[in-house]
């Protein structure tokens, strides 16, 4: 959190010579509503994630109900805008609850997308492609990479379920 306004006066200044450059927001930031709001502009892209960092109670919501709130929330601020609207999660409700708040704001199926890690929800990233929704799979690579997806498992309990349940569908 105490880099964030470096990191967005960054991104306004990449936007200038590359505007496809996008910027990702955590949900369970207080400040999250506030900064969709001004992100949400025309031509803008802005990936949408809970927050997996351990962070200040001062600074961020504690509670996975209070996160998920959150989430919807800044997620309706950017399906209203004028961006582009990039859905990071892997929870069933949430991506229940942005395909209706794309339906109301009158979004169609190119106007955002839904993104997820490689090797968590295979079957829903088929889903929502068959769908035809965009999907965009990311996958963690190079010399870090197994540090990487290890610390995404070890923030949150709930990833490690979610990569099980992965694993035990492929059969």
């Amino acid at each position: 959190h105490t880099t964030l306004d470096s990191m967005f006066a960054i991104h306004e200044e990449l936007r200038k010579d590359f505007p496809q450059t996008g910027c990702v927001i955590q949900a369970y930031l207080f400040r999250t509503e506030a900064d969709a709001r001004r992100l949400a502009a025309a031509g803008s892209r802005v990936r949408l994630v809970k927050g997996a960092y351990k962070e200040p109670a001062e600074v961020a919501y504690q509670q996975k109900h209070e996160i998920d709130k959150a989430y919807v929330r800044v997620l309706r601020i950017l399906m209203d805008g004028e961006g582009y609207p990039m859905i990071g999660s892997h929870d069933p409700r949430l991506i229940a609850i942005a395909q209706e708040l794309a339906h109301q704001a009158g979004r169609k199926l190119n106007e955002y997308e839904f993104q997820m890690l490689y090797g968590i929800r295979g079957d829903e990233h088929l889903r929502l492609a068959a769908e035809g929704h965009r999907m965009r799979v990311y996958t963690a690579y190079g010399t870090d990479w197994y540090g990487y997806f290890m610390r995404r498992l070890a923030e949150k309990p709930a990833n490690l379920r979610f990569f099980a349940r992965s694993m035990i569908s492929k059969g």
